[in-house]
C-alpha cells in the first residue's frame, strides 16, 4: 500500500512497482488519517511511507500502527534533508522495516532507475525477511548449529585483553542498536565502533538520537578523532571508517575508497583495520541486515586470535549477516537482542584477566 500526500509520486511508485514480478499494490492514501482506516480493512503486507504528510505524518502513522499493533510493515520515504533525516531515523528506531531517499535532480530516467534500484532492493531484503523461520519461539540464546557448524559449547577464553568492539548492522540496525548500545555500562574500558549501512546526513541523525538514549558517549566519526574507552563511534555516511593506533589509543580515519559489498561504510572494511589495530584482540558484533558484509571481516579477526559474535535469526529484520557468519562456522554466541549487551561486557571482563 503507498501512503504519500503527493499524487504525483503515487503514480509514480505505482508504476514502478507493477512492474515488478509478485507485487500487488491493494491500495493508496494521501496522509496518515486516510491511512489508518485502509490498513485496518485492507491489511497490507508492507506500507511506503512518506516522512512528511500533514493531518498525520509517516512518524505519527508508525506509532499509531504499532499501538494498535497492526502487522503491516513500512518502508518509509523520505527526502535528503537534515529534517527528513531526523524523522526517518526516529522511524527506524522506532521499528520502521527501512526507508528509500526520495530522487532529487532534473534527470528524470536516472532518477526513476535510481528509486526503482531503490524499491527492489528493499523489497527483496522484505521478501527475504518473512521467508524466514525463527530460531525458536523464545528467541533462545546459543542455539548450535546442524552438522557442526555455528556457536561453541562455551565462548573461548581470550587470550588477551580486548581492546575494542566492533558492531556491524544493516536492515533493522537502528532499532537493534537502540536495544543494544543503551545497556552498555559508563564505565567500558574500550572503545566501541559502529558501521551502520546508511547514507549521508542520517548517521548524524542516528548518533544524536542514539546519544541521546545511551549512558556511553555515542557520537559520529570525524577524521582524526581519537577513540577513547567508553566512547561509541558510528562510522559516517557515505565514508569507509577505519581505525589506527596511535600509542595507547586508537585514532579513527574516515575515507573515500570504494564501496565495499555494494556499501560504504563497509563492516568489512572498518574490522579489517581494527584486527590491525588490536593485533586480533577484539570482538565483533554481527547484527541484523541483508547480505554478506563482515563475513571476511570476521574471518580475519578468528584467524589473529579474535572473537565474533552474532544475532539470534527470531530477533533479526533480515537474517543475512549474521546467517553469513553463523554457518561458516565463525559465531562462538548467537544471542538475541537483550543478551548482546551482558555478552559484550563479560567478555571484555573475563579477556582482562586472561
Amino acid at each position: 500500500m503507498i501512503v504519500d500526500d503527493s499524487a504525483l509520486y503515487r503514480q509514480s511508485l505505482r508504476n514502478l512497482l507493477r512492474e515488478m514480478p509478485d507485487v500487488e499494490i491493494v491500495g493508496s492514501a494521501k496522509d496518515g488519517v486516510d491511512a489508518l482506516d485502509k490498513i485496518e480493512k485492507l491489511d497490507p503486507d508492507l506500507l511506503t511511507l512518506d516522512v512528511q504528510m500533514p493531518e498525520m505524518d509517516g512518524l505519527e502513522l508508525l506509532k499509531e500502527l504499532k499501538r494498535r499493533k497492526l502487522r503491516s510493515k513500512s518502508i518509509m520515504v523520505s527526502s535528503l534533508t537534515s529534517q527528513g533525516a531526523e524523522a526517518t531515523t526516529e522511524a527506524l528506531m522506532e521499528g520502521a522495516f527501512d526507508f528509500i531517499l526520495k530522487p532529487f535532480g532534473g534527470n528524470s530516467e536516472k532518477n526513476r532507475h535510481d528509486l526503482q534500484c531503490q524499491l527492489t532492493s528493499k523489497i527483496n531484503a522484505f521478501r527475504q525477511s518473512i521467508g524466514q523461520k525463527p530460531v525458536s519461539a523464545t528467541g533462545s540464546a546459543e542455539r548450535p548449529i546442524p552438522q557442526g557448524r555455528g556457536v561453541a559449547e562455551a565462548t573461548p577464553q581470550a587470550a588477551a585483553a580486548c581492546q575494542a568492539v566492533v558492531l556491524g548492522a544493516s536492515t533493522g540496525g537502528p532499532s537493534a542498536l537502540k536495544k543494544v548500545l543503551p545497556r552498555l555500562p559508563d564505565r567500558l574500558s574500550v572503545p566501541v565502533f559502529v558501521a551502520q549501512h546508511m547514507p549521508p546526513q542520517y548517521t548524524k541523525s542516528l548518533a544524536v538520537r542514539l546519544n541521546d538514549v545511551s549512558v556511553l558517549q555515542v557520537v559520529e566519526a570525524e577524521e582524526g578523532m581519537i577513540a577513547k574507552p567508553g566512547m561509541v563511534v558510528l562510522g559516517a555516511g557515505g565514508q569507509q571508517m577505519r581505525v589506527v593506533k596511535q600509542g595507547n589509543s586508537f585514532q579513527v580515519q574516515l575515507t573515500d575508497d570504494p564501496p565495499e559489498n555494494g556499501v560504504r561504510p563497509a563492516v568489512d572494511y572498518l574490522l579489517r583495520s581494527v584486527t590491525q589495530a588490536t593485533n586480533g584482540n577484539a570482538l565483533a558484533v554481527i547484527m541484523t541486515g541483508m547480505g554478506r558484509d563482515g563475513l571476511e571481516s570476521c574471518r580475519q579477526l578468528k584467524q589473529q586470535g579474535g572473537h565474533v559474535m552474532a544475532q539470534n535469526q527470531a530477533d533479526c529484520v533480515v537474517y543475512g549477516m549474521p546467517k553469513a557468519v553463523v554457518e561458516a562456522g565463525l559465531a562462538e554466541r548467537i544471542l538475541p537482542l537483550g543478551k548482546i549487551a551482558p555478552a559484550i561486557v563479560r567478555h571484555i571482563k573475563r579477556s582482562q584477566r586472561s
